[in-house]
């Protein structure tokens, strides 16, 4: 069983002097719960050696996508296709972060990967900022936390120009380059998240500027802000989303790329990493690993297992099946276009009370952050966010 310890809340208005505005959820319950979850130093340093060692199984099974040209499989779009190849060729299309999910980990359970949130992935702000303050708000230590998500943050952020060298040499080699920090206008969440992410580039060294997507000027010769060339641009928007929904812009931008006018993150190849189809690949490629289920395009005989979509977010189009492929939990969503996939099912840890826990790693470049997601069978759109301490 999993172990968690009250705490006194944020209040809503500390909440909002730091920026958090998404505090409460449409049943006007708080979204952030008043609790920590207990892990020990073992259980993060498991944490920490699984994110690492996924990526890696990740980066090699992407080679192998691209090599055997399974677009298809992954569900991607055509026109993404060449962009994503033109992205994962040069290595100055540096993945920013992203964040594993994954099942097990604490209460005596092995950690198994769920799924690789590597595009656009949300709890940034509520890991590295939120739970932080929930040990300083309590008289806790905030060391006692895994999580250096900020720091890993702007660390990567140098990598955009160091690359695989050292990050103390960033102003040696940086040369005024900018970027351009852009979502959505009107989601507050995601315009948070991404001035969060440009705030860590300020501290990294750039020179920055944000713009809502509207706003954003794309041509032949780059991106552009009124008449103001960028060279790098954060979009925090789904890749599937420009491909589907903004199809000549996802052209544009390949050319761009193509014509190294811009570089965008995170890259375009990240949307093999996002796809739940992936995890095809992985099983393919590293049957029965243990930190990974078994995942396959056709429904697994004989086994509980989770229905998912190729892309989908919240827990959309999830639905999970007995052994008898009998219903035992269902989330309806918009996603049913896309591909399914079918993975073994596996328990989440349990609290005392029932309520299930599916931790959420943080990678930039190495593990970074922890933190957790408190809900039911499927976690969806009115799961709580629970930060950790890491106990004595």
């Amino acid at each position: 069983m999993l172990h968690v310890e009250k705490i006194r809340p944020l209040s809503k208005e500390f909440l909002e002097s730091i920026g958090f505005y998404w505090h409460t959820d449409a049943d006007q319950t708080s979204y952030v719960a008043d609790e920590l979850v207990l892990v020990s130093n073992d259980e993060v340093e498991a944490y920490y050696e699984a994110a690492n060692e996924l990526y890696d199984m990740f980066t090699q099974a992407g080679q192998y996508v691209i090599d055997n040209n399974l677009f298809h499989e992954l569900n991607i779009p055509f026109n993404l296709v060449e962009l994503i190849k033109n992205s994962w060729a040069n290595d100055v299309h540096w993945h920013l972060y992203g964040r594993f999910d994954f099942a097990g980990g604490v209460g005596g359970k092995p950690i198994k990967l769920i799924e690789f949130n590597a595009d656009t992935p949300t709890s940034l702000y509520e890991t590295a900022i939120i739970q932080w303050a929930m040990l300083k708000a309590n008289g806790m230590d905030e060391a006692k936390q895994f999580n250096t998500v900020f720091e890993a943050l702007k660390e990567n952020f140098k990598r955009l120009v160091v690359l695989g060298g050292n990050t103390e040499d960033f102003a040696k080699f940086y040369d005024g380059w900018k970027i351009l920090f852009s979502s959505i206008r009107g989601n507050l969440e995601d315009e948070n998240t991404t001035r969060l992410l440009q705030t860590a580039a300020n501290e990294a060294g750039f020179h920055t500027d944000f713009a809502y997507v509207d706003e954003v000027g794309f041509n032949a010769e780059g991106i552009f802000k009124e008449d103001e060339n960028f060279e790098f641009w954060f979009k925090l928007i789904p890749w599937e989303n420009i491909a589907i929904e903004e199809g000549d812009l996802a052209l544009l931008l390949d050319e761009i790329v193509r014509e190294q006018k811009a570089i965008i993150l995170n890259p375009a190849y990240t949307l093999l990493f996002q796809s739940k189809a992936f995890m095809k690949i992985l099983w393919d490629l590293f049957p029965n690993h243990p930190l990974l289920l078994e995942t396959s395009y056709e429904p697994l005989k004989g086994k509980k297992q989770v229905e998912k979509r190729a892309f989908g977010r919240e827990g959309a189009n999830t639905i999970i099946y007995d052994t008898d492929m009998s219903v035992m939990a269902k989330v309806e969503g918009d996603y049913g276009n896309f591909k399914p996939i079918y993975q073994a099912y596996v328990e989440l840890p349990k609290d005392a009370e029932g309520k299930s826990y599916q931790a959420g790693v943080f990678f930039a470049y190495e593990g970074c952050g922890l933190g957790f997601r408190r809900g039911g069978l499927i976690m969806e759109n009115f799961s709580k966010f629970v930060g950790h301490r890491i106990k004595d």
